[in-house]
């Protein structure tokens, strides 16, 4: 479930906000051991999306970094580089 979450810091342009809501409902997708919640639990499973989204947010406007931002694209390679030497056959 939690493969989704990304490195969210340190990139130009920097996350956006449907990012880092993705980033919090796969958090609390794990944390809540589901993928749905049942219909009694889905307000306090939204709740803790949008609480875990607003801390994201909150901590990615606060940190700062000496080290140049890195491009999405040229990570995305790498990514893509590492799984294919992983899952060659």
């Amino acid at each position: 479930m939690c493969r989704n979450i990304r490195t969210l810091h340190n990139f130009e342009p920097p996350a956006t906000s449907s990012e880092v809501d993705a980033a919090a409902l796969q958090y609390v997708r794990k944390i809540a051991g589901s993928t749905k919640p049942s219909r009694a639990n889905q307000e306090a499973f939204d709740e803790a999306v949008a609480a875990v989204a607003r801390a994201t947010q909150h901590l990615l406007e606060h940190l700062s970094s000496s080290a140049p931002p890195k491009d999405r694209a040229v990570e995305a390679a790498k990514a893509r580089a590492r799984a294919a030497t992983r899952y060659a056959s």
